[in-house]
Order: structure tokens, then C-alpha cells, then sequence
């Protein structure tokens, strides 16, 4: 009588972690968010020795107050970014928004809370109309928001009549908000911090803010994912707009003297940040972290050739500059990064 011995099966191959994609992901952003800081730091510390006073109490304070702003409206497009789209109308709300809240709390005694408030309404109003445009009317996010761009500056032009609201005619309580510290930090980097930071978790933690980042990296996937593209597009635009009106009212409490084409030109400016901060022009990748790491390099670079006594042309040409060296680099990271994914998958 003959016995068959049967071999027990072959362990079957271990599957690759579902995350590993992601781990991937994760982990070269964080390493360009990590070279952006370093740059950073290599920029602060080459400036403090050519100039010490560049970090005193008081250079620190301005390098932090110069940035908040730029940082709020980069927190803002990069959430607009992040799903395949741009928002060109940033620069013009604040200029709305600023002028509006002037014109509303001159001569008044309106609190803090009610100028931030009617920034907000402003801001939204503007984005609501953008994203409208672009999720359910289909029309490409560049002509509406550049045609938004000119719609917003006219109307504040024509609102202004060259009329400029003074420091003078704003409330105590306003400008307190824009020159007041807590613990010797100014309120407006605070104030950009939580927005930066509650932002940031929305988008890692919520699955609405995974959404946003379905629909850059293949909006016909995350349709057929049961993905609401235009709801989802449309509450960037929405939060782009109220983030820019926001920063609005904080532009008048900064300076208390506002004018109609106040942050005139930002649009550029702000889109170079994010994209300098590693946010994907093409959608899909990115943080806010780093969207907030690329404005504040701008704007310390903006400093430091001043405080260098560097012709002001140059930081626009750095600008620049940064901008084609980040879109090249994000290029060849995005196409290698597919490689290795694919290797992973082949395995």
C-alpha cells in the first residue's frame, strides 16, 4: 500500500501594502518641504551675518507680519491647485475686501470681529461666482478667474473713484489687530498659523479633503469613484474666495491705509509660492505646509535684498526663477515617481 505525501502549499507572496503608494508620496514631499526649510534657513542665516539686524526682535517680527497674508492666500489657492484648477482672482479680492472693510468701518467704531467678518462675505461672494464657473458652467478656470481678475478690479475702481481710506478714519480696535502681539508674537502670523494648520488636517484627515486630491490626480477615476467633482471644486473656489477676503480685512488692520488696487499683481506671486512649496501645478500632490514654506521664502527674499540694499527688479527675477526651477523639478520627481510606483506594482 503506497501513501502519497502531499507538499504543503507554497506560502503565498506577501501583498504590497495598500499605503505603500502613498508612503511613497508622502515621503518625497515631505523631503521637499524639508529642502525648501533648509533654503530657508541657509537664506536667514547668510543675511544675519551680512547684516545683524536682520534678526533682531524686530526684523523677526516684520519677516513674520510681511509673510502672514501672502501665507493665508497660498493656503487658499493651494486647496484650488490641489484639484487641477487656479484661482487667478486672489490678488483682486483682497483689494475688494480691503477696500470694502475701510469703506465700512470709516469713521465708524465697528469691532475687530465685524471687519473679518464682512472680509469673509466678500471673499465668498467672489469664489462662489468663480466656482460656479468652473464646476457646473465647464468653463476653463483660467479664463474665469482671470476674467474675475478684471470684473473685481474694475468694480473696485469704479467704487473707489480714487478715493483712499486713511489709518485715521479706521477704529482702535482694528488696527490693534494688526499691530498687537500675544507673548510677543504678532496677532496676524497667529492668526495664519491655525487657518494654515486647521487646513492642513481637513485635507489629511477628512474625507472630503482626500477628495480634493482624487480629483487632481484623475478627476475621471474619482467621478467613477462616486467622487461630487463640481460640490468638491466648487467649496475650493469657495474657501479660496473667503481665505482671500479674510486676508483682506487683515490687509486694512496692517496698514490702515487702503487704496482700490491694493495687492495688485499678488496672483502671480501667490501661485509661485505654492508651487515653489511643491503643490503640483497639475493637481493631486502637494501640502499647505509647504505652499506656507514657499511664501514665507518669497517674502524673506523680498527682505533680504532690501536689507541687502539689492535692486528690488531681483525679486522678481528670483521669483521667476524659483517658479520654472520648481515646475522642472516637480516634472522630473512626478515622472520618476511613476516609475517607482509601476516597479512596485510589477513586483
Amino acid at each position: 500500500m503506497s501513501v502519497t505525501i502531499e507538499k504543503p502549499d507554497k506560502p503565498a507572496t506577501a501583498p504590497q501594502p495598500a499605503g505603500s503608494a502613498r508612503s511613497l508620496v508622502d515621503a518625497v514631499f515631505r523631503a521637499r518641504e524639508i529642502s525648501i526649510a533648509g533654503a530657508l534657513a541657509l537664506l536667514v542665516l547668510f543675511t544675519w551675518i551680512a547684516e545683524p539686524r536682520f534678526l533682531d526682535d524686530q526684523g523677526i517680527k516684520d519677516l513674520l507680519l510681511n509673510a502672514a497674508i501672502l501665507v493665508l492666500l497660498a493656503v487658499g489657492q493651494s486647496v484650488v491647485v490641489i484639484t487641477r484648477n487656479i484661482d487667478l482672482s486672489v490678488g483682486s479680492v483682497v483689494g475688494l475686501s480691503a477696500f470694502a472693510c475701510g469703506k465700512f468701518v470709516s469713521g465708524t467704531d465697528h469691532g475687530a470681529l465685524t471687519v473679518l467678518a464682512l472680509g469673509l462675505i466678500v471673499g465668498a461672494g467672489c469664489g462662489i461666482v468663480s466656482g460656479a464657473l468652473v464646476s457646473f458652467g465647464r468653463v476653463p478656470a483660467l479664463v474665469v478667474t482671470l476674467g474675475m481678475l478684471y470684473i473685481i478690479q474694475g468694480v473696485d475702481y469704479w467704487w473707489a473713484q480714487g478715493e483712499q481710506i486713511n489709518a485715521a478714519d479706521v477704529p482702535e480696535s482694528v488696527l490693534d489687530l494688526g499691530s498687537g502681539s500675544v507673548l510677543g508674537i504678532p496677532y496676524l502670523p497667529l492668526i495664519a498659523f491655525v487657518v494654515l494648520a486647521g487646513t492642513a488636517y481637513v485635507l489629511r484627515t477628512y474625507r472630503g479633503g482626500r477628495e480634493l486630491y482624487a480629483i487632481g490626480s484623475s478627476p475621471e477615476a474619482a467621478r467613477l469613484a462616486g467622487v461630487p467633482i463640481r460640490r468638491r471644486v466648487l467649496a475650493a473656489y469657495l474657501f479660496s474666495g473667503a481665505v482671500s477676503g479674510f486676508a483682506g480685512a487683515l490687509w486694512l488692520a496692517r496698514f490702515g491705509t487702503v487704496v482700490a488696487d491694493n495687492a495688485h499683481g499678488w496672483e502671480l506671486t501667490v501661485v509661485s509660492a505654492v508651487v515653489v512649496g511643491g503643490v503640483a501645478i497639475v493637481g493631486g500632490t502637494g501640502t499647505v505646509w509647504g505652499a506656507a514654506l514657499g511664501a514665507l521664502l518669497l517674502t524673506t527674499i523680498g527682505s533680504a535684498l532690501a536689507v541687502l540694499k539689492v535692486d528690488s527688479f531681483w525679486q522678481d527675477a528670483i521669483a521667476g526663477a524659483l517658479l520654472l526651477a520648481a515646475i522642472s523639478v516637480d516634472r522630473i520627481v512626478r515622472v520618476r515617481m511613476t516609475r517607482a510606483l509601476r516597479k512596485r506594482s510589477a513586483r
